[in-house]
């Protein structure tokens, strides 16, 4: 064959291939991609599951696994912000309330909270702490009180328990591990400021934390590593103790490294920071509340100031946009005290279940144990999150739901990692026009997230 003939087989073969990777359909795309996606070395012990629909038609694109229930760490999130919208309502409100009763004694203060996990955030120029203290002691001041014997706080139908079944001991105190109370305050978080030595292996000392805590000492364990090696701090907190301890590494040289943990009591923190508050106004206030489970009586209280968090709809688009464990938990809660005798979270999770049992999704799809996504415990399909996510599009509060997905890979999705697994979540329009919803878990991987990352993004580009 001369080299004339030669150019010319070559020319038609590659006419060829790309002829046939244009006649290929987005389902043999996807099956291909995904046949390579199992493939790989990654993947030789974990397993994953793909389920695409079409989102107008409800039509299955592709599926792979799509009834095997998997851990699906933060897409876990959407459950739950479905649920909450339906549940709760778009318009839904949280409403702290404060009271005073004066008596032949001291008077007291009351407040009867709603399990708002918004109050003292720093997300809304109205929930920050300083606007809300700012706010109330007006109020205090207008009832001219100088002098409170007594803080209540009504816990009536909100269990103690702030963590969920399943969640790790090396998450609970940190800042993602934030439970949440029925009077939650600063998204239940403290910042500690750190510094480290020069050379690998000094100690890290405790500069501050930020606000400084109430009844609560923390120890540092760690240790000084190499430049650039980052966040390997974990704040360890014994229930049985009032004192936490720090362990893992920071990097070396830091004179002013942050790191963040979760209050273990945000109702005494919260109190106490009221307390300092009016200290400065010559009004004095007890730093230590009083939980009350037992219902208060309501005579001879008088309401005198009401904080209002934001709705329901703005609160599930940070939920979703930087995956605040405390919300979803708080929301879960939530449905638990609206519909159950108690706020427990088994009890909020068996409602969100019910609910879509009467809408065709098994109970058996939804293997949940908490909110968020944070336990490892959580086993749900991604048939059953392709189901909820198809029947947001019909909703009347579809929008504010797209709009708290995040972007990634040009999709908005909701991403989910915990430790061996990893998801992508949500919904996506091709360059055609062509809209689809889909949700990809892979469990028990092997190898750096960041890579795996990348070979899922390769499946999903199908769909562009």
């Amino acid at each position: 064959m001369n080299r004339l003939n030669q150019k010319i087989t070559l020319t038609l073969a590659l006419l060829l291939i790309h002829a046939f990777a244009w006649a290929q359909t987005v389902p043999e795309k996807v099956a291909a991609a995904y046949q390579a996606f199992e493939q790989d070395p990654q993947l030789q012990n974990a397993i994953s599951s793909l389920y695409i629909t079409d989102a107008k038609t409800g039509k299955v694109i592709f599926d792979k696994n799509s009834r095997i229930g998997l851990a699906p760490a933060s897409t876990m999130k959407l459950i739950t912000s479905i649920s909450a919208y339906e549940l709760l309502g778009t318009d839904f409100k949280y409403e702290t309330k404060f009271a005073y009763r004066k008596g032949k004694g001291p008077a007291e203060l009351l407040i009867l909270p709603s399990g708002d996990p918004t109050l003292g955030s720093w997300r809304w120029p109205e929930t920050k702490d300083n606007v809300v203290l700012q706010e109330l002691t007006k109020s205090i001041q207008k009832t001219g009180i100088k002098s409170f014997g007594k803080v209540l706080v009504a816990n009536e139908g909100w269990n103690d328990e702030t963590v969920p079944d399943g969640w790790m001991w090396q998450d609970i105190a940190n800042y993602y591990g934030a439970g949440p109370a029925k009077l939650n305050w600063r998204e239940n978080q403290y910042d500690v400021i750190l510094q480290s030595g020069a050379k690998i292996g000094d100690p890290v000392a405790i500069v501050k934390t930020v606000p400084t805590l109430n009844g609560y000492s923390l120890h540092s364990e760690l240790t000084a590593a190499a430049a650039g090696t980052g966040d390997n701090a974990y704040i360890y907190f014994p229930l049985s103790t009032s004192a936490a301890t720090i362990r893992g590494t920071i990097p070396v040289n830091e004179s002013s490294f942050k790191i963040s943990g979760a209050l273990p009591s945000a109702a005494r923190q919260f109190v106490a920071t009221l307390s300092d508050t009016l200290q400065m106004l010559k009004i004095k206030l007890p730093k230590q509340p009083v939980e009350q489970h037992t219902a208060l009586p309501q005579n001879g209280y008088t309401v005198f100031h009401t904080i209002t968090s934001p709705p329901l709809d703005s609160i599930i688009y940070w939920f979703n946009r930087k995956s605040i464990n405390l919300y979803g938990e708080a929301l879960v809660k939530t449905i638990a005290a609206q519909n159950t005798p108690d706020s427990q979270t088994s009890n909020g999770l068996k409602e969100i279940r019910a609910f879509w049992k009467q809408r065709g999704v098994p109970e058996t799809e939804l293997s949940m144990v908490d909110g968020s996504g944070l336990s490892p415990l959580n086993r749900v399909t991604t048939h059953a999150q392709v189901q909820l996510l198809q029947h947001a599009r019909s909703q009347p509060w579809y929008n504010g739901l797209y709009a708290s997905l995040p972007v990634f890979n040009g999709m908005k999705i909701k991403s989910g990692t915990i430790r061996g697994v990893k998801g992508f979540c949500g919904y996506h329009k091709s360059a055609d026009g062509q809209e689809y919803v889909f949700s990809f878990l892979v469990n028990n991987y092997n190898g750096s997230a960041s890579a795996l990352v990348k070979k899922m993004y390769k499946v999903l580009d199908e769909l562009k």
